[in-house]
């Protein structure tokens, strides 16, 4: 994490370097709001690709109610293989007039939009779906789903300790990807020092792994835990009909993952 100093009471900034750092966002989202309760007069998130490459968004609430988008539920409907589940980027690609192609990669991690209509197998999983919409709002709060395809990590490297920090994300690899986990299961994450399972932690809310004892300096952590993806309701309008239900003809209900983190 980089900043720029300044003196009290003047505009202040910070941003992040490597995509490796993008946790950092909420840290700096934080000092940014600190900052302005203490009478900074502006602060900044900057720049412009950094921000964009990691997906980082802000809501201004200073002065709102706090209001909780949020209810930690999971979807109530056994989705199967008849899910579609359809991971996306968010590249723009410049060709030239010879063929020859520029590529930037807009987001760091896949963003993921399902199908969970595939999976209605009756008129009573027509009223539950029906009921949770509701409850939801539509696509006002978000919720759990379990992915059929990838709901599990084990191993994974979730930090190396330096003798101090105690305090690590839960993270999944896919090669050198790396997504941020923050719905883990409860009760189903488990924690490693150099290979030596522990006991010694606690899980915090938004999938934060903290250990009692700070690991020694170049120990490496890992975990393993099942999770439930962030989503919510793609659209605010959600049309299942009867008719083409007892016809076979599969309802769409889409819902796109939420970012967190």
């Amino acid at each position: 994490m980089s900043r720029v100093r300044c003196c009290r009471g003047r505009p202040r900034a910070w941003f992040v370097l490597r995509p490796d750092q993008a946790a950092q966002w909420g840290l700096i989202e934080a000092a940014a709001e600190a900052a302005r309760a203490r009478g900074v007069a502006e602060t900044f998130l900057w720049a412009l690709p950094q921000v964009m490459r990691d997906g980082f968004v802000h809501f201004d609430t200073m002065g709102d109610e706090a209001v909780d988008a949020f209810d930690d539920v999971l979807f109530p409907l056994e989705l199967g293989r008849e899910a579609e589940v359809a991971p996306g980027f968010s590249t723009a690609i410049l060709t030239s007039a010879g063929g020859r192609e520029a590529r930037n990669a807009g987001w760091a991690e896949a963003r993921t939009s399902y199908d969970v209509g595939p999976g209605l197998r009756s008129e009573a999983d027509i009223g539950v779906l029906l009921a949770f919409f509701r409850a939801r709002m539509g696509a006002a709060r978000g919720f759990r789903l379990r992915d059929p395809f990838d709901f599990a990590a084990a191993g994974e490297v979730v930090g190396v300790g330096d003798g101090v920090a105690r305090r690590f994300a839960l993270v999944k690899c896919y090669g050198a990807a790396e997504r941020r986990i923050t719905r883990p299961v409860a009760g189903s994450v488990v924690v490693a020092v150099d290979g030596i399972a522990t006991s010694a932690f606690s899980v915090e809310a938004g999938g934060w792994v903290v250990l009692d004892v700070a690991p020694a300096a170049g120990a490496v952590v890992t975990a393993g835990f099942t999770f439930d993806v962030p989503v919510r309701f793609a659209e605010d309008r959600l049309s299942v009909a009867r008719a083409t239900f007892l016809a076979g003809v599969a309802a769409s209900v889409p819902l796109i993952e939420v970012r967190e983190g």
